[in-house]
């Protein structure tokens, strides 16, 4: 088996328990990709050098970072320092872990993106200058070269952006990377985050959703999906759409996060479930 986890940048996250979990997994024979975020550590690396961190939502309602020039270099900066830390996490685990950042062999490779659509005061902009990009090819070769050899891959943004053919470093989101590698190499998904899974109610733990296999499942956890949960949904359903067979959405803070979630923890979302929907649509279509 293979397994694609993402483990998040945000404060209330310790990855203590899922580097542990991933020294696991290598040592049972299971081949793993590490993905990680960092968006916190960006803002306060932003925020010691007196620079106030920008988001900003697109018209389809998404909340993201505008990564102007100079967020880049902290952007840079900070992912650089955190890929460190987990890569020698994981070697004190035991595990013959190898950084990565999207550029590294076009591991994370598509077209820039110099403007965004935007919504300020309820009236869409368009902002340019921003460095952000959008995957459009996974260097699965590189990854498979690794993993065969015995190393474990630490990978994250930035990606790497083409612009009008140079190739420029690019912010891009972890969780959308980690669903593009996952597709990729037709892997399993976990997303470990600071909640347990999606909730049916967002405000009520008790009404965690915990499989997803129909069409109307699927529907359903499109409603439920708030906030920083509808980035994941879409990133789960990027990696089901580009052949991953199941993504999951678990407690990066429960104990054995990674284990837990494989033996059916959090939010499971299988590939069916995206197939019976995409049949339903064609067939009201027609």
């Amino acid at each position: 088996m293979t397994v694609v986890i993402k483990v998040g940048g945000a404060r209330a996250v310790d990855p203590a328990g899922a580097l542990a979990d991933v020294a696991s997994l290598v040592a049972d024979g299971e081949r793993v990709v590490v993905v990680h975020g960092g968006s916190t550590k960006v803002d306060e690396t932003l925020e010691r050098l007196g620079v106030e961190p920008e988001y900003v939502e697109t018209p389809s309602g998404i909340v993201g970072r505008f990564t102007d020039e100079t967020t880049m270099e902290v952007f840079e900066m900070a992912f650089g320092h955190l890929n460190t830390q987990l890569v020698a996490g994981l070697q004190s685990e035991g595990v013959d872990a190898v950084g990565l950042n999207g550029v590294d062999g076009k591991l994370l490779y598509g077209p820039r993106k110099s403007a965004v659509r935007v919504v300020e005061d309820g009236k869409r902009k368009i902002r340019r200058g921003d460095h952000s990009g959008t995957i459009k090819r996974v260097n699965g070769d590189l990854l498979e070269t690794l993993l065969s050899d015995g190393y474990t891959p630490v990978a994250a943004p930035p990606m790497a952006g083409d612009d009008d053919g140079e190739v420029i470093p690019v912010n891009t989101d972890a969780d959308r990377s980690a669903a593009a590698i996952a597709g990729e190499l037709d892997a399993t998904l976990v997303l470990l985050t600071d909640v347990e899974g999606v909730y049916a109610d967002p405000e009520d733990p008790a009404t965690l959703i915990e499989a997803v296999e129909t069409a109307a499942d699927w529907d359903a956890l499109e409603d439920a999906a708030e906030g920083f949960m509808s980035r994941k949904i879409m990133a789960v359903e990027e990696a089901l759409d580009g052949g991953a067979p199941e993504a999951v959405v678990a407690d990066a803070n429960a104990d054995e996060p990674i284990c837990s979630a494989l033996d059916g923890g959090g939010t499971h979302v299988y590939a069916g479930a995206l197939a019976q929907d995409d049949q339903q649509t064609e067939e009201t279509d027609t």
